[in-house]
């Protein structure tokens, strides 16, 4: 079970790019732990990971709850995949040593336990199952390699700047959903190193989800539910599309679909491709009168064919003269197949999933996780993020500085470490004290006067729950 959670990422992914250019001082491509020693001590954001965690308890108000972040599991994945469980620390010098003395591969964060993590032991031997997670944030895990049999550029171990987008298009498309349909504000994208993204949803009301609840929420997210055998990946039911998806569509997928998709992954190019659409279509008619038309348009330069026929597939199934129940739905269901968002769902469903902490290295191909911004995921290029070797190169040539703060100002790394900090954890440490402010003050209140509570006789996340879900 350790080994599942610790891997639940799944990163296993080359992706294909430029190397930064060797200098006169360039530090050898690779990955090893004197690279990774020297990326711990120099470069990675220990105290603001910290402070993260957090939540603002680490503060002096009376309201602070000082167990809070020590109830918080690391797990740390070692050299020969040696995998260190229930890690837990009460400051952000004892994260720090920590990390620096064991250099661990990778981090994953866990959930907030109802103990700490690391004496589940003794409270296991007292007979009491106490041992709970409490509160973790609403997670989700997007991996392109649940793509592969919509893209035609790219397959098993690599990536590309042809079908990256299609990550690009999930971080819209979920990113545009928490916030307007769910109302979550605090909300982190980070590029796992290889061949996904991860989200992370701060706010306090989806930090407490129960997993029914996170379920639910999953749930609204679910489209995708084919397997590589089934014809048709994607079923739209109803006279209309939800809201959600019509907004998706008109929004994001119908314009990526076939601004870009059509030509980049030459859909419509072969027989064998086009094939696999014409079986999404429930009307041997219509199947035949396109393939006869695309048997017969070769001639067309291989520029322009997906456009065609693409066009040509619209023009036939939004005539109006089909009479197949459902069949008006295809033009739509087509899109989606190609283009929606494939999460995977039990991250997102249950609190003690571990997920891998920004700012760690992957192994594999020496890239930093680093924090992406939604609102500019457009400019976002994988083969641009810093490697190690290329900061250990960028901080050899100003020179090591012993007792230096902020190292990274100094590297390519800086404009992600800034980034996190000032959009994503100073708003939400600013909510999260105004909350921990709050819930102090109902609490006072409250004492002097008992009448006062919730009048509707249910909590602020159980209504959250009852409206979006």
């Amino acid at each position: 079970m350790a080994r599942e959670e610790a891997e639940n990422g799944r990163d296993d992914m080359l992706i294909d790019g430029r190397e930064p250019e060797n200098q006169g001082n360039a530090v050898p491509d690779g990955f090893n732990a004197n690279y990774l020693k020297l990326y711990y001590g120099k470069l990675f954001p220990h105290a603001d990971i910290f402070k993260w965690m957090s939540y603002g308890n680490d503060g002096k108000h009376p309201a602070c709850d000082k167990s809070y972040v020590g109830r918080r599991e690391f797990s740390f994945t070692l050299n020969d995949e040696i995998y260190l469980r229930f890690q837990c620390f009460n400051s952000a010098s004892e994260l720090e040593s920590s990390i620096k003395e064991k250099c661990p591969f990778k981090i994953d964060i866990g959930p907030v336990y109802s103990v700490e993590p690391s004496k589940r032991c003794a409270y296991a031997q007292s007979g009491d199952n106490v041992f709970i997670p409490v509160e973790r944030e609403l997670v989700f895990d997007i991996d392109i390699t649940d793509y592969d049999d919509v893209r035609y550029c790219c397959s098993g171990a690599d990536i590309c700047l042809d079908c990256w987008p299609l990550m690009t298009v999930a971080i819209k498309v979920i990113d545009t959903a928490l916030r307007d349909d769910f109302g979550f504000d605090h909300i982190l994208w980070v590029y796992s190193g290889r061949r996904g993204v991860h989200c992370w949803v701060c706010d306090g009301k989806a930090r407490r989800l129960t997993n029914e609840q996170r379920a639910a929420i999953a749930d609204y997210f679910r489209v995708y539910k084919g397997n590589e055998n089934s014809q048709k990946k994607v079923s739209l039911p109803g006279p209309a599309l939800h809201p959600f998806l019509a907004r998706s569509y008109t929004d994001v997928l119908r314009n990526f679909f076939e601004a870009k998709l059509l030509s980049s992954q030459n859909i419509f190019s072969t027989e064998e491709r086009y094939e696999k659409i014409l079986e999404m279509i429930p009307d041997e008619s219509i199947t035949s009168e396109l393939r006869g038309k695309w048997q017969e348009n070769r001639r067309i330069s291989k520029d322009d064919i997906n456009i065609v026929r693409w066009d040509q597939l619209k023009k036939i199934l939004q005539s109006g003269r089909q009479k197949v129940q459902g069949l008006s739905r295809c033009v739509e269901e087509i899109v989606f197949s190609f283009t929606y968002p494939r999460l995977d769902m039990e991250v997102s469903k249950h609190m003690n999933h571990l997920l891998k902490a920004p700012f760690c290295v992957h192994p594999k191909t020496g890239r930093v996780c680093v924090p992406i911004d939604p609102d500019e995921c457009d400019e976002f290029d994988p083969t641009t993020v810093p490697t190690l070797s290329q900061l250990l190169e960028e901080l050899n040539r100003g020179g090591f500085k012993v007792d230096a703060d902020n190292e990274w100002d100094r590297t390519s790394l800086g404009k992600s470490v800034t980034f996190f900090r000032s959009s994503f954890l100073q708003p939400l440490l600013k909510s999260c004290k105004e909350e921990i402010e709050s819930s102090y003050n109902a609490k006072r209140q409250q004492s002097k006067n008992p009448l006062s509570w919730d009048g509707n006789g249910r909590s602020g996340v159980d209504f959250f729950i009852l409206v979006h879900t």
